[in-house]
This record gives structure tokens, sequence and C-alpha cells, in this order.
């Protein structure tokens, strides 16, 4: 296998001395007053801190996430309308006045526009399960739908019952799953996402504030959601973007609403005073043009095929250094997306990114004529 750096497009930098890097001190993370919690970065997915971040507890109204996740796939695909009205059932209306609530009248018609920031911003559960009822007929079905994608995203110790996230004993999600499901929720749906900052929704001539507290302190803040219950405690999945970086925070188990936000804070400001995260490479973009044996083509290039992200300490830029391991001999036919190499990060002496490097290209045998003459030029390679 043949071995090379790469200068990264002068976006990577090398240094002489890797014990530069031996002398960066990264505080550790600040006590979180919750049962569980995590803080990742978006882009490149490093989790700078976490606690019971697997174990399966009760998400509250983190649950409408999801809810509002299919909803915005149908929107996308055209099947239903912001504009479309939904007559509201008694199940909707019915909720008890100890819950949250978007004040919904039974046989009266809403807009899915509305509905969504009724539970968006307010957590309506009867706006919950309004649209559950408009996209799975019954909240029981949306539930199974809400299950397949749970499978869908890789949530594995998620499973739902409602459409609300009211305790039920095989209702549950844990706080890695809720970061990966906002993850994709902000990356998927960007355009639907920006509801989620809003700090307050008025309906029926009823105003309701946004829970989030963040959103009223931190202007880096753009979202998610909050959740409460007396057995989830109170909860807050959070995103904030500083700069071009951007992390995701998921605080459940904590004792108020007060200190789901101050410990959410915490790690926040942890995460941005510490890590820098970079853009390496952009998916599909050549790093590599290698020689192709027996091929009607002679070269090939190779690339990633996913953008390549990294978070390091601060100031540690110039400290990273890449790797390419490409296998010694690429014979046609060549299939694009096949993998043909390796391409590593190095921050100092420690390799904190491992990628496939696969092929930007198909590359069909050549003629005999042209497989004979590579036979020979191999035998003195």
């Amino acid at each position: 296998m043949n071995k090379f750096s790469l200068l990264l497009l002068s976006l990577i930098f090398f240094s002489s001395s890797p014990l530069a890097f031996a002398t960066v001190l990264v505080p550790t993370p600040p006590p979180i007053a919750a049962r569980n919690y995590i803080l990742q970065d978006f882009y490149s997915g490093k989790i700078f801190m976490k606690k019971n971040a697997d174990e399966r507890i009760e998400p509250a109204s983190l649950t409408k996430l999801m809810t509002a996740y299919l909803v915005f796939q149908k929107l996308r695909i055209g099947k239903i309308k912001l504009t479309d009205k939904v007559k509201i059932s008694e199940k909707a209306q019915n909720m008890s006045e100890y819950t949250s609530r978007m004040y919904l009248e039974v046989g009266t018609e809403v807009q899915v526009e509305l509905l969504l920031k009724g539970m968006i911003i307010q957590s309506g559960n009867d706006a919950s399960i309004a649209l559950a009822e408009l996209i799975g007929g019954t909240e029981e079905a949306f539930a199974t739908l809400m299950n397949a994608q749970a499978q869908r995203l890789g949530l594995k110790n998620t499973h739902y019952m409602n459409s609300t996230g009211l305790p039920s004993e095989e209702h549950y999600s844990s706080a890695s799953d809720t970061a990966l499901l906002a993850y994709a929720l902000v990356r998927h749906f960007p355009e639907y996402y920006r509801w989620y900052s809003e700090r307050e929704f008025t309906f029926n001539e009823i105003t309701q504030k946004n829970r989030n507290l963040l959103l009223r302190r931190d202007p880096s803040v753009d979202g998610i959601k909050t959740g409460h219950t007396s057995g989830a405690g109170y909860c807050l999945a959070a995103s904030a973007k500083r700069g071009e970086m951007r992390l995701i925070s998921v605080i459940m188990g904590a004792k108020s609403e007060k200190a789901r936000a101050k410990a959410s804070e915490k790690m926040l400001d942890y995460g941005f005073r510490f890590f820098d995260t970079y853009s390496l490479y952009k998916a599909h973009e050549p790093l590599d043009l290698e020689r192709v044996w027996y091929g009607k083509a002679t070269l090939l290039q190779l690339g990633l095929e996913k953008s390549l992200y990294v978070t390091v300490p601060e100031n540690q830029y110039k400290q990273l250094n890449a790797t390419l391991y490409i296998d010694k001999y690429i014979m046609a036919p060549v299939v694009a997306g096949k993998t043909y190499g390796t391409l590593k990060i190095h921050l100092g002496n420690q390799v904190i990114s491992e990628r496939p490097l696969i092929a930007l290209s198909s590359i069909e045998k050549g003629s005999f004529w042209k497989r004979l003459i590579d036979s020979f030029s191999l035998f003195f390679y």
C-alpha cells in the first residue's frame, strides 16, 4: 500500500514539533446538574461530554421532534401542504388541562402551519395529536411510523407509543438518540427548523411563550425543544451556532426549567470556548490521482463519499496533517464508490479521523492490446 502526506490545498499546515500539541491543556468538562446529557459537534460528530447518554428514559415532549420530522417529510414530498386544514378530533381537544396545549376546539379546522407552530413553539399536545391523525389516521398508527423512522435514523434506544411524549411504559428514548434526531431535523429540514427559534406564538388570541429560555439569553441559540414530565424531569435539546461551528446539547432529568437552561449554557459555552471545528474536504472533491491498470483510462480520481469535518482543541489547526494510504495496484474494471485506500487525519501523533478513499468514477476494462501492454509494463513497475 502506498503512503504519502497530503497538503490539503493549503487547508492543513504541518508542524515539525508534535510536542506542541502535547502542551495543550483542555479543561475537564464542567459539572452538569442533570441525570442524562450529551454535547456534540453538529458537523464532525465529536462528543465533548456525556453522562448516561444511552440510558432509556422518558423523553417527554422531546418526542415531538420526531412528530415534526414526519410532518416535515410529508410537506417535502408534497403529500400535504402548510395551508391544508385539519379537522380537530375529540381526542385532540380532550387533552388534560395540566398538559401543554394550543387550546384547539373539537370540530374546528386549523391549518397545518398553525398546528406545527403550536406544537413547536407552545409544545401543544393537542396540536401533536391533530398532526399525528392527519398523517397516520390514528395516533397509534402514527406511532408505528415514528418507530420506523427511528430505525432509519439509527436511534438504537428509542421506542414511541404516542406523538406527544406523555408517559407510557414502552415510550422511551435516550440523550444520544435525541441528539441524533435533533441533528437530522436541523440538517434535513432547514426551511422549517427556523420555527424553533420563535419566542412566542398566538392562537385564538392566546399568546404563549417558547419555554426554551436560551432563546432569550443566548443569541447563538436557534432551537430546538423543551420537555417535562414528573418522570422525565426537565429536558432540553438545544442547538447553537457561533461562526462556522454548530453544537447540539441534550439535557434530560434536570430539576427545574432554570436548571436545564443553566446546564445547557454551561455545556455550550464549554464546547465553543475550548474547541474549533474545521471543514477539511468536500464530498467527491478529488484528493488524489492514481494509475489504473488494464483500463480504458489510465488515471483515476479518489476522494471521499461525505464531507469531512474535524473538531480539535482551540488554536491547534497547524498541528493537523493528513496521510493517504493507497492500494498499490488498482485494476480495471473500476466501479465508482469502491474503496481503494484510506485517508487518516492526525493531530500531533494521534489519529482523530479515518475515512475510506473511493473511486470518483468508473473505468471499464481496456482493449486486449491495452491489457497486454499494461501486463508488460507491470512486469517492470
